[in-house]
């Protein structure tokens, strides 16, 4: 069925195209360099900034993107400060 989609042009929505850019990207950080913040996290929260800018306006300061490891666990947590709605 994928290969009817790539050969009709079917559009992937934009949510599961964005989860899987960011397990590209995660993937790639785990089997790479060990630093102590990936490079690409900015990147990531200025692509998210761009996003949601799309439908609400929002304060690029208002988006924070962190990696935290302990022992082989990593978290990535997104908080993100929408604007009241009033």
């Amino acid at each position: 069925m994928s290969f009817l989609s790539f050969l009709l042009g079917e559009k992937k929505k934009t949510a599961s195209v964005a989860k899987e850019r960011l397990q590209i990207i995660l993937a790639h950080e785990r089997s790479g360099r060990n630093a102590a913040e990936p490079d690409y996290l900015q990147d990531l929260q200025r692509d998210l900034v761009a996003v949601i800018s799309k439908y609400i306006k929002i304060n690029p300061d208002d988006i924070k993107v962190n990696l935290e490891r302990q022992d082989n666990l990593e978290v990535l947590e997104v908080k993100i400060e929408l604007p009241d709605s009033r």
